[in-house]
């Protein structure tokens, strides 16, 4: 079974195409579609998929079936309250548990009822749909 990467690689070597003229026929950023060849980018938003098979001829579920599908992976509450505790001890570079992406993270600051300050960590992944939001 082909990866994303090469089934995009191939369909687009296909109609003659280099990578920044593929971007250009779909209006997308040369960047994104390097990332997508390089095995970077696994999961693709539907507009981008079908700009992708409208040039690649292809059907937008031919893309779609290549597609990393995070949906199926849980991430245990002992994982959500480690990362909880990294990100309200300052660290950094923390990865997604879903997919390795990096994790774009930030402390929430409110106040309770009684004016005490109560900090909460929030974070989502830069790529997949995983988020800690309480």
């Amino acid at each position: 079974m082909k990866t994303l990467a090469q089934f995009i690689q191939h369909k687009r070597d296909d109609i003659g195409l280099s990578p920044k003229g593929l971007a250009k026929e779909c209006n997308l950023p040369l960047s994104l579609i390097e990332d997508i060849e390089a095995g970077k980018e696994l999961f693709l938003p539907v507009t981008i998929r079908q700009n992708l098979a409208k040039v690649l001829r292809c059907a937008p579920e031919e893309i779609k079936a290549l597609e990393k599908d995070y949906t199926s992976y849980t991430v245990s509450q002992e994982i959500i309250d480690s990362l909880k505790e990294l990100i309200l001890n300052g660290a950094g570079g923390l990865k997604c548990p879903k997919c390795g992406a990096p994790l774009i993270t930030r402390i929430a600051k409110l106040y309770d009822l009684e004016d005490n300050l109560m900090l909460h960590p929030k974070a989502h992944c830069s790529k997949c749909s995983f988020h800690i939001t309480e």
